[in-house]
């Protein structure tokens, strides 16, 4: 867990500022305040190739449909394979989010 290499109290507060985060809006606020507006995408993407990896998708069909590339894919995919499991567990909650607020 390389995150451990970097703990420290700078750290903690970030994470406890992006948790003290109540909805949608306050994220989008705070994260245009903290990053540019390519940090911020950076994120999102890793995060979409992280699903399309999941759903089995070739690094073609990433590369193309997110504009990642090859070197973020495989980075991706090694954290899938051998990381802390949040993508996992990021996206399934998020897709369960999505199904609750459906119905």
């Amino acid at each position: 867990m390389q995150i451990n290499k970097l703990r420290g109290k700078e750290l903690d507060q970030l994470f406890q500022a992006v948790l003290s985060l109540k909805d949608l809006e306050e994220c989008y606020r705070f994260f245009d305040d903290l990053c540019t507006i390519n940090e911020i995408q950076s994120l999102a993407q890793r995060l979409d190739v992280a699903r399309m990896l999941r759903e089995g998708n070739t690094y073609h069909k990433i590369e193309t449909e997110t504009g990642a590339s090859t070197a973020t894919i495989s980075r991706v995919k090694r954290c899938l394979n051998f990381g802390n499991d949040t993508y996992e567990m990021v996206l399934e909650r998020v897709k369960t989010e999505n199904v609750t607020e459906e119905k």
